[in-house]
C-alpha cells in the first residue's frame, strides 16, 4: 500500500472515531459533501489538503504519518473465527480482557483463580491469534490499534448479550460512581442521525479517558461498563393496545 493511501485510510479511521461525517468535513473545508466523497474515493489528495484535514482532526502531518505507519501493522478487529475461540474458553477471554487493559501476569494471577502456568498458556494462544506478542521474560506487547473494537454482530458481543447484559442491568446503580438514565422521545430521522453522532463522540471520549487512565496504577483503576443504546421502540404494553 502506498504512503498516500495509508494516510487517507488513517484519515477515514480518525473521522469515524471522532464522529465527523463527510458533510461536517465539507463544511469545514468549504466543499460540498459530494466533493469530499469523490476526494476520498479517488485518493487524489494534495499535501496541503491532507494537512488541512489532519489539523481539523487535531493532528500534525508528522503525527498522522506515524499513526498511519503503526496502524497498518496493528489489528482493528479480530475475525469471527478468532472471536469464537476467545469465547470458547472463559479463562482465555478473561486473560484477553485483562491484557487489553494492560494488566501484568502477576495482577491476573493475584486477582483471579488462574495459575501462572494457565495464564501463560492463554497468552501463548493470544500470541497465536496476533492479539499480543509474547516477548522474552513473558512481557506482553499489544498488537491492537487505538480504534480496536469487537465485531458488531460477532461472538464477543453475542456473549455479552447472553451472559453479561442482564447482570449489568440488574444492578441497582446506587453507588457514587454509578448512573443510569432512560429517556424516550419522538424524533425525526434527522434528529436520530444527530443523536447517533453524539453517541459516537461519547464512545470516543470514553475510549480517550480509558487510555489516559492506563497511566495510573492498577489499584486506582476501576472496571467500568457503559452501555449506549438507541432504537425505534415502544413499550410492549402499548403495542398490544394498537388498533
Amino acid at each position: 500500500m502506498n504512503e498516500t493511501r495509508q494516510l487517507v485510510n488513517t484519515l477515514k479511521r480518525r473521522l469515524k472515531i471522532q464522529g465527523m461525517t463527510y458533510r461536517d468535513l465539507g463544511q469545514a473545508l468549504h466543499l460540498s459533501e459530494a466533493s469530499v466523497k469523490r476526494l476520498f474515493a479517488s485518493g487524489r489528495f494534495s499535501l496541503d489538503r491532507i494537512v488541512d484535514i489532519a489539523h481539523l482532526l487535531g493532528y500534525t502531518l508528522a503525527e498522522l504519518a506515524q499513526e498511519a505507519a503503526v496502524a497498518e501493522k496493528r489489528l482493528h478487529t479480530l475475525s469471527a473465527v478468532q472471536e469464537k475461540e476467545l469465547v470458547s474458553d472463559v479463562k482465555l477471554l478473561l486473560v484477553a480482557v485483562c491484557v487489553l487493559n494492560q494488566w501484568e501476569i502477576a495482577d491476573i494471577v493475584e486477582r483471579y483463580q488462574i495459575s501462572e502456568a494457565e495464564c501463560i498458556g492463554r497468552l501463548v494462544r493470544l500470541d497465536r491469534l496476533r492479539l499480543i506478542t509474547l516477548m522474552p521474560g513473558n512481557r506482553i506487547r499489544l498488537n491492537v490499534a487505538r480504534d480496536f473494537d469487537w465485531l458488531p454482530h460477532g461472538p464477543i458481543r453475542s456473549y455479552f448479550r447472553e451472559h453479561g447484559m442482564h447482570d449489568f442491568l440488574s444492578g441497582e446503580f446506587a453507588g457514587e460512581n454509578a448512573v443510569m438514565a432512560f429517556s424516550h422521545a419522538m424524533l425525526t430521522d434527522a434528529a436520530i442521525a444527530r443523536m447517533q453522532t453524539e453517541m459516537r463522540r461519547l464512545r470516543q471520549k470514553f475510549a480517550e479517558l480509558h487510555e489516559e487512565s492506563l497511566a495510573s496504577p492498577l489499584p486506582k483503576r476501576h472496571g467500568t461498563g457503559m452501555l449506549i443504546a438507541l432504537r425505534e421502540w415502544e413499550i410492549g404494553a402499548f403495542s398490544a393496545l394498537r388498533r
